[in-house]
């Protein structure tokens, strides 16, 4: 299993603008029909795929995102959905956002039964905030042979603030890190450091080794609402 690549995105997967009455002043598209893609690479800068969301529906606060994945050649893996659901002074993400492209690739035709905890985000970022844990645990069933995985995202933080540009655009961000961990079996553990931008959501996402080596990144390549 190539562990590298299955790690959280946030692109995998994180990225909003504000809704209509201005009361998520959040970090995620939050408009019905916006558009955006995050491009995946590995450390030498090779594109591996990306990943292009559209915000389908919103319904009481809750966005409807729907997802298309693409190898590296463009070929589309898989479509899927996932709610983003704006309430109190928060925003909460699926945890089904969790599951990287690999994943889904790997295991789109097999029995995957996923739970978890969402991954949430206050409405007003600080810097030295303290954001809470999240994690998506998977039972897969592949022709009677069964298997479990969980992936948590732990020790979340918000460390500083930049400006930093993107084949989208240049972006305001503040810049989260946090340690991500895929359970199966073993134990893989990375280091995760994560560009967002207020109204936009992810803007880059940079993955680290337990040695501090750079093995893949993603980034906002195209942005439209």
């Amino acid at each position: 299993m190539k562990t590298k690549y299955i790690v959280v995105l946030l692109a995998f997967h994180i990225c909003l603008p504000l809704v209509a009455q201005d009361t998520c002043n959040a970090y995620y598209p939050f408009e019905e029909g916006a558009q955006f893609e995050i491009t995946n690479f590995n450390k030498k800068g090779k594109k591996e795929g990306h990943v292009s969301y559209k915000v389908t529906n919103i319904d009481n606060h809750v966005a409807t995102l729907e997802t298309q994945i693409f190898d590296a050649k463009g070929k589309e893996i898989t479509t899927t959905e996932y709610d983003v659901t704006c309430e109190g002074n928060s925003i909460s993400i699926d945890f089904k956002s969790l599951m990287s492209p690999e994943l889904f690739k790997q295991y789109k035709d097999m029995d995957v039964d996923m739970t978890g905890t969402n991954i949430e985000f206050p409405k007003d970022l600080e810097i030295g905030q303290t954001l809470n844990d999240a994690n998506m645990n998977m039972a897969i069933n592949m022709s009677g042979m069964k298997m479990t995985m969980t992936i948590n995202m732990v020790d979340r933080k918000v460390d500083t603030k930049e400006s930093i540009t993107t084949p989208a655009g240049t972006f305001d961000c503040y810049i989260l890190s946090y340690t991500s961990e895929m359970k199966m079996g073993m134990t893989h553990t990375f280091s995760i450091k994560e560009w967002v931008s207020e109204g936009i959501g992810m803007v880059k996402n940079e993955t680290y080794n337990k040695k501090g080596n750079l093995i893949s990144y993603s980034e906002l390549t195209k942005f439209s609402k």
